[in-house]
């Protein structure tokens, strides 16, 4: 079963660790994910040198528009250029008048960074490998036939997180159950360490880290409950 992963806010959630190599390697297992950034600048920023790679892995670049310097002068040499005619007319004046038209082919940006600051909010931009990138109109959500299950459409559909933590349990009538009180103070949890841990195991302080202090390590304690 295929697996997409939505990866939004990005640049929110810190650094994925060797996300560059995951992204040439989930393909092959059914698996593939959609990063979503505000700016291009963000993914240098956080993965440095390894920006270029996880941008060459992703098949598809969406331009929702945008204006950071960065992502629009990309985008323009990802777009490549056009070719343009331009017919140059002079005139002389003297005792008899001369016309002259030249007519020349010239190269210039298919959109310039300028055009792509300006571009309409209802318009995107995308690339698919192997096409020339296109423009297309943003798809209209609410005529998606799951619109109606948004909270945009309904209020009532929106996720209490509030209701879900509240997770209490709720005894029916007549339902017999088992109560057990403990009463676990520190020294119960400090002699369950000492019976549990060995005398080969034995470890000074001297040998911990700075940050790696007996009293940090963690308990077993599934014998007591």
């Amino acid at each position: 079963m295929h697996v997409r992963c939505l990866i939004d806010e990005m640049a929110n959630i810190g650094q994925i660790p060797k996300l560059e190599k995951l992204m040439a390697t989930i393909r092959s297992r059914e698996i593939s994910a959609c990063l979503i950034l505000q700016t291009q600048s963000q993914l240098k920023a956080i993965y440095k040198d390894n920006a270029d790679t996880i941008q060459g892995n992703c098949d598809a670049v969406l331009f929702l528009g945008g204006k950071e310097k960065t992502t629009l002068k990309d985008l323009t040499e990802t777009l490549g250029k056009e070719t343009i005619d331009i017919a140059n007319t002079g005139e002389s004046r003297g005792r008899e008048k001369s016309f002259s038209t030249n007519y020349q082919r010239l190269g210039r940006e298919l959109m310039s960074m300028d055009e792509l600051t300006v571009l309409d909010g209802s318009k995107c931009i995308l690339q698919l490998r192997g096409v020339r990138p296109f423009l297309s109109r943003k798809y209209d959500i609410t005529k998606h036939p799951n619109y109606k299950y948004l909270s945009d459409y309904d209020p009532k559909n929106a996720f209490d997180i509030a209701a879900f933590v509240a997770c209490h349990l709720k005894l029916k009538a007549n339902e017999e159950t088992d109560a057990y009180e403990m009463d676990v103070t520190e020294a119960d949890l400090q002699q369950e360490a000492e019976e549990q841990q060995e005398p080969d195991d034995e470890v000074s302080d001297d040998m911990l880290g700075p940050d790696e202090t007996m009293e940090d390590q963690p308990l077993d304690l599934s014998v007591l409950y």
